[in-house]
């Protein structure tokens, strides 16, 4: 967005200093057009991508998960139950995860004037402390108990097929999941891993660590199996039920620690920061900006509070009255949950 610089109407002028002004004129532009700010694109379509995403994982881990269990019955296999439960635990956070979509859009009410989106980050987080307690858990803990007490294991021609048709169901999950990451890091112009790190969407983000450690633990699991077969041993096995567990506690980890972060406050970062500066300084009423703090109150939400100094030199009626447009027109951003400008003292250095 360019930032003309501002200036006074020759009606302005001419005004005295304890005239009223007259209503500032309405910017051609919104406030925070969504290409300006990149770490929080397309409100309302990045959301429903991430539905369609949380969707494609839940049908693929369902089916994933049924044959996997199936598979590890019929061959014993160590490292097949842990891959097994970590899709079981997938299925289930994906549960957690549309919860989390649908009540972070309800809509504000005086009881939560910012809204709920920050409900995402609290659901968010179930789904992957379940995943440590269940998929991580349950995989270390089997992985050992099979390398205290081995049980022969058979019919690997079965568990390769599984891990063939899982591989395949993941593969797409992922794919899904990463064009999405994808397009938000070409937007934001950073890397993939850095983008899935610092999006406020924490449903992609889930989804993309999830099916990623998913991809990890077939490959795990084909190697620990293989070993089996051609040594005799399930020690291999074992091993690898209890890699599956260790690779799933890391991401869990990964996760809660985003959405913690998230959930006591996460400020924008800079690329958005700079985004939104130029953006209150290109409006009319702007002159310049002394303070600005914007926090993340939900996916694709943001919070901001700013000191601006004002052109003209008007009433404090005025100044009211115009401070309340700012913030209006803030607001009306879908991008923007809430907003509020005060006005900067003359001492303050200015920001841009």
């Amino acid at each position: 967005m360019p930032s003309p610089e501002p200036s006074r109407s020759p009606d302005e002028s001419a005004l005295g200093p304890g005239s009223p002004a007259p209503d500032p004129p309405v910017p051609s532009e919104p406030f925070l057009p969504e290409s300006a700010s990149p770490r929080v694109v397309r409100s309302e379509d990045s959301g429903n991508e991430s539905v369609v995403t949380v969707l494609v994982a839940f049908a693929a881990n369902a089916l994933i998960a049924v044959a996997k269990t199936a598979a590890a019955l019929v061959t014993g296999s160590a490292s097949m139950l842990a891959e097994a439960v970590h899709s079981w635990a997938d299925t289930g956070n994906e549960i957690f995860l549309l919860i989390a979509d649908r009540r972070s859009r309800r809509p504000a009410d005086p009881a939560h004037p910012l809204g709920f989106g920050r409900e995402a980050y609290v659901w968010s987080m179930f789904a992957a402390i379940g995943l440590f307690a269940v998929g991580a858990g349950v995989s270390i803990t089997h992985g050992v108990q099979e390398l205290l007490t081995p049980e022969p294991a058979g019919d690997f021609g079965v568990a390769y097929a599984v891990l063939g048709l899982a591989f395949v169901l993941e593969g797409i999950s992922f794919l899904r999941a990463r064009k999405q990451v994808h397009e938000g890091a070409r937007e934001a112009e950073s890397e993939t891993l850095e983008y899935v790190m610092t999006t406020s969407d924490p449903t992609l983000r889930a989804v993309f660590a999830e099916d990623a450690a998913a991809l990890v633990g077939l490959v795990v699991a084909f190697v620990g199996v293989l070993a089996h077969q051609l040594t005799g041993s399930p020690v291999p096995d074992a091993i690898g039920s209890i890699v599956v567990g260790l690779v799933l506690a890391v991401v869990s980890v990964v996760l809660i620690d985003r959405n913690r972060r998230f959930l006591v406050g996460e400020a924008a970062f800079p690329q958005t920061r700079a985004a939104v500066l130029r953006a209150i300084v290109a409006m009319p009423q702007v002159e310049r900006v002394t303070y600005l703090r914007l926090e993340y109150v939900g996916p694709r939400s943001l919070y901001l509070v700013a000191s601006v100094d004002l052109t003209g030199d008007d009433t404090e009626a005025t100044v009211a009255r115009r401070l309340d447009e700012l913030e209006r027109a803030a607001t009306a951003s879908p991008l923007v949950a809430g907003a509020v400008f005060t006005v900067s003292t003359p001492e303050e250095p200015s920001l841009a």
